[in-house]
């Protein structure tokens, strides 16, 4: 096989438990040598929030499997509800709020193999 395979197993070894939820990485250069794709599930529980960060290199996309999500982009927001989708550009500061009655999921993606996350300070938008 030319590809490279990865099991639920093994992704399940790459979760990253935090106070707000949980991410868990599926592909990525360090993890399957992937040059062109980052991709994700996250996890965020009823009430919290993932902290306000901007991806400095690359844009993401947001996809809500489950759950209903205030999403601040850039100093606005968007509520989002299952099935829909966000496309986050590149350097623009961002966090998510869950405020549904039931942990959100969302399927993350980013158009390269090693992505920068930087939190930015005290949480604030820009």
């Amino acid at each position: 096989m030319e590809g490279i395979f990865f099991s639920g197993a093994q992704a399940d070894q790459r979760r990253v438990d935090e106070d707000w939820g949980s991410l868990t990485w599926f592909a990525s250069r360090e993890m399957t040598r992937s040059e062109d794709i980052t991709l994700g599930r996250v996890v965020i529980r009823i009430g919290k929030s993932n902290p306000c960060h901007v991806h400095g290199n690359c844009s993401e996309v947001i996809h809500l499997e489950k759950g209903r999500l205030k999403h601040f982009v850039g100093g606005e927001f968007v509520l989002m509800e299952p099935g829909d989708t966000l496309v986050v550009p590149a350097g623009a500061a961002h966090r998510a709020l869950n405020v549904g009655e039931e942990d959100a999921v969302m399927i993350v993606a980013y158009p390269t193999g090693q992505r920068h996350f930087q939190a930015l300070p005290g949480g604030a938008e820009r």
